[in-house]
């Protein structure tokens, strides 16, 4: 059976997971709800093989190794976190449309 990681979303994380789901909600309140469904399942996937996703290229910026999910069709939603021992750390959602993140 594969190892199993507790996921902890951090303040920030869940900060901007609220504001991106409202700025969709005044927009499109059906896509909002799928995109919120969307999100959740691929941050409590991470729970199981963290790995599997690729080093962020941002991670040379910081003193840990940062890793980065990707979710969403053409231009994708970026989940930053981190893995330490048993936990992995959501730490910054932001859209593949903005300039990378910086620590």
């Amino acid at each position: 059976m594969a190892k199993q990681y507790r996921v902890i979303v951090t303040p920030k994380a869940a900060d901007d997971l609220r504001l991106e789901h409202a700025w969709l909600q005044e927009r499109n309140p059906r896509a909002a709800e799928d995109w919120l469904t969307g999100m959740r399942k691929l941050i409590l996937g991470l729970a199981s093989m963290p790995q599997a996703h690729a080093v962020a290229p941002e991670s040379a910026e910081f003193d840990v190794e940062i890793r980065r999910a990707l979710y969403g069709r053409a231009t994708r939603w970026r989940v930053y976190f981190t893995i330490m021992d048993e936990t992995v750390q959501v730490l910054h959602v932001r859209h593949g449309r903005r300039s990378d993140w910086q620590p």
